[in-house]
C-alpha cells in the first residue's frame, strides 16, 4: 500500500526522484500516465496490470465514453524503470497535462502514486479537507 505525501522536485531533464519510501515498490518498473483532477498517476507494473484488467478492460469500446477513457490512460502512458538513484523520466506531454513545474508533491493513494504541481496540490488538499464530511455523508446515503 502506498501512503503519505512528499515534496520533491523535477530536475532539468524532466526526472523525478521517487521518495525513498516508494523506491522498492517500483524497482521492477513504473507506468506513468494521465491522471484525473490535474495530476499524473504512477503505477507499479503489477498494479497497472490489475487496474488495466479490472477497470480499463471492462470499458465498452463501442461507446464514446469507453473510447475516451481508454485514450486518456493508454495514449499518455509511458513505461520505464527507475535508475539507480530512483529517478524516473516524466514525458513532456504528462508534464503539460498536469502543469508540473519544478516543485511537486508525490502522494501515495493506496495502489498508485499521484504527482501534483505543489501549488495545485495545496488547492486540492484544501478542497478535500473542506468537503470530506459532506462527501462521506453522500456516499453513505448512496450505499443504504
Amino acid at each position: 500500500m502506498l501512503l503519505g505525501e512528499y515534496e520533491h522536485t523535477i530536475d532539468d531533464k524532466n526526472r523525478l526522484t521517487l521518495p525513498a519510501k516508494f523506491r522498492r515498490a517500483f524497482e521492477d518498473g513504473i507506468v506513468v500516465t494521465r491522471g484525473f483532477d490535474g495530476c499524473v498517476y504512477a503505477w507499479t507494473r503489477e498494479a497497472w496490470g490489475n487496474y488495466r484488467d479490472s477497470t480499463l478492460a471492462t470499458l465498452q469500446p463501442l461507446s464514446q465514453q469507453g473510447r475516451r477513457m481508454q485514450r486518456h490512460f493508454f495514449s499518455g502512458a509511458s513505461e520505464t524503470t527507475p535508475d539507480r538513484q530512483g529517478r524516473v523520466s516524466i514525458p513532456p506531454a504528462l508534464l503539460a497535462h498536469a502543469k508540473l513545474g519544478r516543485d511537486v508533491v508525490v502522494a501515495g493513494v493506496n495502489d498508485h502514486l499521484e504527482i501534483w504541481d505543489r501549488a495545485a496540490w495545496q488547492r486540492e488538499l484544501a478542497e478535500v479537507e473542506g468537503s470530506a464530511e459532506d462527501v462521506a455523508e453522500r456516499l453513505a446515503a448512496q450505499g443504504s
